[in-house]
């Protein structure tokens, strides 16, 4: 099959909110002019013809990751199109946690190791925070140095911008490196992750108004 021109698809494996986020691109692509289609499927062969890809998710990391398996095909199709064809790929909350080796929510349940590290449970060091973490949350920069060198799909965040975050878990790289934001709730927590072509948000993008709009049109024209 070849690869459609301008195709972004969202995963459909039972997790996250998938209208919303393709509402979120909808509205994303026609506000910019941008020429793109936005597919929300289940079916492996979708994501071999994707220009982007996108990994929503919500609730229990093996559960999430019971669910990809048990699409026929769709992990080798990942990894073909993310790893080995270096498509565009974001993952949402979640879907941005399943990139990691494991999860480690009642047990241990293997990520797509796609960027080193374990989700842990949040501790904040202050009790009175509690948790999920839930609200909005500005994004801090500690290992990226200056702003002006910020990756280029959160090139536009500004030191206003507020983004909105709902969980327990929290993604730990082993790399400091594959960190791109934080946000202080209780303590630095990994807010946006990422290597080569792929990018991940614990926050909802989708959910975040116009600064999350922004980070996902900046998504679209990214070119890794």
């Amino acid at each position: 099959m070849n690869t459609a021109e301008n195709m972004v698809v969202i995963i459909d494996y039972g997790s996250g909110n998938l209208r919303s986020a393709a509402k979120s691109f909808e509205k994303v692509i026609a506000n910019n002019g941008l020429n793109f289609q936005v597919k929300v499927t289940n079916k492996a062969d979708d994501i071999t013809q994707a220009s982007h890809i996108v990994l929503p998710g919500q609730g229990a990391f093996a559960d999430c990751m019971q669910g990809l398996q048990n699409l026929d095909g769709m992990i080798d199709a990942l990894q073909d199109s993310v790893i080995n064809k270096a498509r565009p790929f974001l993952g949402i909350c979640v879907g941005m946690q399943l990139m990691a080796s494991r999860g480690l929510e009642h047990g241990i349940t293997a990520g797509l190791d796609w960027i080193p590290g374990d989700v842990i449970p949040m501790q904040p060091n202050d009790p009175q925070l509690k948790i999920p973490h839930m609200g909005w949350n500005e994004l801090v920069f500690p290992y990226a140095g200056d702003q002006n060198n910020q990756h280029f799909v959160l090139r536009n965040v500004k030191s206003s911008d507020h983004f909105y975050f709902v969980h327990s878990f929290m993604f730990k790289c082993n790399n400091n490196h594959h960190i791109v934001a934080m946000a202080d709730y209780g303590g630095l927590v990994p807010a946006v992750v990422g290597r080569d072509n792929m990018i991940g948000m614990q926050f909802h993008p989708e959910k975040s108004q116009n600064a999350g709009l922004q980070l996902l049109g900046d998504f679209l024209q990214w070119k890794p």
